[in-house]
């Protein structure tokens, strides 16, 4: 088990770098979705199969197909990556640098200290979690629902092209102008 989880732990941080570091936005998708798939396994060896299940169906099958539908949806083309670049300079990596290296210290820390993980004993039925979370927790699951919602629409706002602007040049029709 020990090899396994350290080949998945490996294959989690080596595309979750590459999914951040990569200038298509497409490569950087699909290299989340090995980083989601590597983090199931991890739950999934650690005595945790519905959540290993949950991380696949949500967060590797919904949210990826989202973020490939905003992505589609955006279209910005080459120009983006470009003026991206310029915004973010190499010194602007700097903070988060330090930040993931704190964040990784105090994770090894933990891990350190309570090596090798054991498993809990219980087993919650995957029927205990839903009821608990859209009963006990409904609100919580309603604002993330309308928060993603909001994103979406927002991002489709921001990725329109200007129609004002297709008027002017005699592009398009105004409904003010029929």
């Amino acid at each position: 088990m020990n090899v396994l989880f350290l080949l998945a732990a490996g294959a989690a941080v080596v595309s979750s770098l590459a999914a951040i570091t990569r200038s298509n936005v497409l490569h950087a998708i699909l290299y989340l979705i090995v980083s989601f798939a590597s983090i199931a396994v991890i739950f999934y060896l650690l005595g945790a199969p519905f959540i290993a299940a949950l991380e696949i169906i949500t967060y590797a099958g919904a949210i990826m197909v989202l973020f490939l539908f905003a992505v589609m949806l955006l279209n910005l083309g080459g120009s983006a990556i470009d003026q991206e670049r310029q915004w973010q300079p190499l010194a602007a990596w700097i903070g988060p640098a330090i930040a993931g290296l704190l964040i990784l210290g105090e994770l090894l820390y933990i891990l350190m200290r309570h090596w090798p993980v054991g498993k809990s004993g219980t087993i919650v039925p995957s029927v205990e979690v839903g009821r608990t979370l859209f009963l006990r927790y409904f609100i919580g699951v309603e604002l993330a629902a309308m928060l993603l919602l909001a994103a979406l629409l927002g991002a489709g706002r921001l990725g329109r092209r200007d129609r004002t602007l297709a008027v002017k040049q005699g592009g398009g029709h105004d409904a003010d102008s029929l």
